[in-house]
């Protein structure tokens, strides 16, 4: 079981190879994150990290390097990661908080294969029938939780429950709500609308302990009128993606219609600090990534293609998650609901 003692000094072990970009961004992001007091741990090819690092200021700071001979390519596939790149840097990055030399993990490289490492290496807390990635995105008053993005594409009401009850630990333990509230994405408000997991989940989630709502439509995620979305993984991924996709799109119209005229300029400029407060609330790297939940450790998803405010903004997250012991916590949290999420799951990892 996760200890319930709080680590007030976490140390984060930083995939340095992940994500698009690589050392030449998550280097300078984790140098930004150990200037506020983390301490870091960056593993990948030492000789890339090192250049990148004596390129920064980043003299007196908590800074360690572990060397990693091997990348996960996005092509690969997370069970061949697993199996022929065992000195790859997630997976050694996994390795050292499994014997205690490092407290979280944070990768913006293969989400896969840190869901695979994370599950293989670290393992799940007790009682935990399926991991799942907690997407944390903005609304029209505060972020809100959609669980899970992707890691399950196969759900059953059990799971669904879980993943509610693993959101609402991230939700009080690292957003700050006090009593969030939590509600299962359906086809309609209505009880008994949705499939049958859906429909079943309903019910378990009626019987729990969380501020269980109800049903709430794909409309409804971004009013702020709800804290916490469930939802299978296939669903989610497809909502994190469209509202992505979105976001950037509207973004990118609104940009070409405020240059299509000198008023409309004029206009731009009137209204800049506006413009400027938008950008900031759609923008997926004031959130930084997606917490891997239900595992024994920390591990938190980062965006592929995450710049160095979203991967700073993931190592914060994963700082603060260890600092308030969340894993231990999400451990009592299932462990108060074992009778409700109770039944086998044989297609478990």
């Amino acid at each position: 079981m996760p200890s319930n003692e709080p680590i007030l000094a976490p140390r984060i072990a930083v995939d340095a190879m992940g994500g698009d970009y690589g050392p030449r961004i998550v280097v300078p992001a984790a140098v930004a994150a150990a200037r506020e007091g983390i301490s870091i741990v960056l593993v990948g090819d030492e000789e890339r990290v090192r250049a990148e690092l004596d390129k920064l200021d980043a003299k007196g700071l908590d800074i360690e390097i572990v060397h990693a001979s091997q990348v996960v390519e996005m092509d690969d596939k997370p069970a061949d990661a697993l199996r022929r790149k065992k000195d790859s840097s997630i997976q050694v990055a996994c390795r050292l908080v499994k014997e205690g030399r490092a407290h979280g993990v944070v990768s913006a490289g293969h989400s896969g294969a840190t869901v695979a490492c994370g599950m293989f290496v670290l393992g799940r807390i007790p009682g935990v029938l399926r991991p799942a990635l907690a997407g944390i995105m903005p609304t029209e008053k505060k972020p809100v939780v959609l669980i899970d993005v992707g890691a399950n594409v196969d759900s059953k009401p059990q799971h669904l429950l879980q993943f509610g009850l693993m959101a609402d630990v991230l939700a009080r333990h690292v957003l700050g709500f006090d009593n969030p509230s939590v509600g299962i994405l359906s086809i309609g408000e209505e009880e008994g609308k949705g499939n049958a997991a859906v429909r079943e989940g309903f019910e378990l989630f009626k019987r729990s302990q969380l501020r269980f709502i109800g049903n709430v439509e794909g409309r409804d995620i971004f009013t702020g009128e709800v804290d916490i979305v469930v939802c299978d993984g296939f669903v989610g991924n497809v909502a994190l993606k469209l509202s992505e996709g979105l976001a950037r799109s509207l973004s990118r119209i609104l940009k070409d219609e405020l240059k299509s005229s000198w008023l409309s300029m004029l206009g731009t400029l009137l209204s800049f600090g506006a413009f400027k407060r938008f950008k900031k609330l759609v923008d997926y790297a004031e959130y930084g990534g997606a917490p891997l939940l239900g595992l024994r450790d920390i591990v938190i998803v980062a965006h592929g293609k995450s710049n160095e405010l979203a991967v700073t903004n993931c190592i914060r997250m994963a700082a603060t998650s260890v600092r308030n012991n969340v894993h231990g916590h999400l451990a009592e949290g299932l462990a108060a609901h074992k009778e409700l999420a109770a039944k086998p799951d044989r297609n478990a990892a």
